[in-house]
């Protein structure tokens, strides 16, 4: 049993679609069901026709031997047993009769002797019991029903019958028998193909019917996947995919509002920030130029009142800083941000960003040469990312922090220009990698009320897809971490970046 149940799941495994299930759900139903019925109407039908021959053999044979018992003595002699055999078969010509009588040693026999082939459970019981026997046999591939039957007299004392000794054996050929079998079997066939045959039909028209809705649920399912939240279904019916349908209108109804009202707070706050970083940059503009004449007098201040200064000058860059990156975040949110593009210098514009910073001395740099690596890209927003990968590292990981650049070929006509910056600090904690590129995240629960806004990084990824480009994380092997840009290279840009030296180019 769970040999079969094993191998039923392994057959179900391959009908993924719910109209292949059907359909084999239902032709199975058919087959197991007209078989069944077929096989319990075959058993009887059967049982019924052999029923019915045995009876009418057995009372023919019957009457015919009780004809001749009469004129045949007590005590036959073998000339008599022939002549009472002869008269049986006589009586029943047009049957294929054969027939054979044994009293003691004699037997008499026509038309051929069988009594070899009678097995010796008919002839024990015929001697045991006294009463008619019969028994199927199959001799060659063709059937035969043995009946043995013996001569009983009454003696006239009581009613008690005695056994004279006398025995007739009959063979009747049941050929007809088994043609009926075999056209019940040949139609319990038909019947069965028919019968998988409507199966299938039916199947197929209950799975149009309950794939016509799944349908319809799944394009609607997909319409909403790609933002469409006012889609319906049609209800008909009051069956369960009808309330299927009505409980998708209703979720596909709730989602709606839900979104709507999430977009609504969502514009609301960009909004917001928005404003707020506009109304703050006004102010800060103001302290930001009286911060810088106080700085330039701090040093004629006293201790006290110097240190309170550079704290009020700390404070109001690093707002500054801070409402710039809002700024620029609600520039992405609303989709203003548009790239002013120029076919530039990579390497050059790398080593403007170190200049301008003067980071010259604290970064180790593997550029190559002049000229050699030029795609286009928006240079105020290259600078963006690699000031604050840069920077990033700088503040947070540790010395020797390294630059390298280079070319990835991936196919004949796509090229990228690889940007790498390491440092041998402690890495990205493993549970903060997934979220190292979210707005506000801060790796490090230490750094809460550090100089980082936690907008740096998310405004790099930002600049990078804005150029098509990618930006991963990872941890290096020996420790520290490695931040990877890839931007997109144009033909041409990638045919001179072919052109650099080997140790470059073979870094990649």
């Amino acid at each position: 049993m769970r040999f079969l149940r094993a191998l039923l799941a392994q057959a179900w495994l391959p009908l993924r679609g719910l109209r292949s299930r059907l359909v084999v759900a239902f032709a199975l139903v058919a087959v197991v069901s007209a078989l069944s019925t077929g096989a319990l109407a075959f058993r009887e039908a059967r049982t019924g026709v052999l029923q019915q021959s045995q009876d009418s053999v057995i009372r023919q044979f019957r009457a015919s031997v009780d004809a001749v018992a009469v004129h045949t003595p007590l005590a036959p002699n073998r000339s008599q047993l022939q002549t009472a055999v002869n008269q049986v078969l006589y009586a029943n010509q047009a049957q294929g009769w054969q027939v054979m009588a044994t009293y003691g040693s004699l037997r008499a026999y026509a038309p051929s002797d069988f009594f070899g082939n009678l097995s010796p459970e008919v002839r024990r019981s015929v001697r045991d019991h006294g009463a008619a026997v019969f028994q199927r046999v199959n001799d060659g591939g063709h059937p035969y029903l043995v009946v043995g039957m013996p001569v009983t007299y009454n003696s006239g004392e009581g009613t008690e019958s005695k056994l004279s000794g006398l025995v007739m054996y009959l063979v009747v050929p049941q050929n007809t028998e088994q043609a009926y079998v075999r056209a019940m079997i040949s139609a319990i066939e038909h019947a069965t193909l028919v019968a998988l045959g409507l199966a299938v039909v039916l199947a197929l028209l209950a799975a149009s019917g309950v794939l016509r809705p799944v349908r319809a649920l799944r394009r609607a399912t997909r319409r909403m996947a790609e933002g469409h939240l006012d889609v319906r279904l049609a209800v008909n019916g009051s069956d369960e995919l009808a309330d299927l349908s009505r409980s998708f209108n209703d979720t596909a109804a709730a989602l709606e509002r839900s979104v709507a009202e999430l977009r609504r707070l969502e514009a609301q706050a960009r909004r917001f920030v928005a404003d707020v970083s506009h109304e703050l940059r006004t102010p800060l503009a103001a302290m930001s130029a009286l911060t810088d004449v106080l700085d330039e007098d701090a040093l004629r201040l006293g201790q006290e009142t110097g240190d309170a200064l550079q704290l009020i000058s700390e404070g109001t860059r690093r707002l500054s800083v801070l409402v710039d990156d809002l700024m620029e975040i609600s520039r992405f949110d609303a989709g203003a941000v548009e790239l002013n593009l120029d076919e530039i210098d990579l390497a050059e514009s790398v080593r403007h960003t170190l200049a301008s910073r003067g980071w010259q001395g604290q970064v180790e740099t593997d550029l190559p040469r002049p000229g050699v690596l030029r795609t286009r890209v928006d240079p105020r927003r290259l600078d963006v990312v690699m000031a604050n990968l840069i920077g990033n590292a700088l503040r947070h990981g540790a010395s020797p922090v390294r630059l390298t650049m280079g070319v990835r070929e991936e196919r004949v006509d796509v090229a990228w220009a690889v940007i790498e910056v390491t440092d041998d600090g402690p890495g990205i904690a493993e549970e903060a990698m997934p979220h190292i590129f979210e707005r506000f995240y801060k790796a490090s629960t230490t750094r809460t009320r550090s100089r980082s806004s936690g907008l740096g990084l998310a405004i790099t990824a930002e600049n990078v897809h804005l150029h098509g480009g990618r930006i991963s994380a990872a941890n290096l092997p020996g420790g520290g971490a490695a931040f990877t840009v890839e931007l997109p290279l144009h033909r041409d840009s990638a045919a001179a970046a072919e052109a650099a030296d080997d140790a470059t180019a073979g870094a990649w």
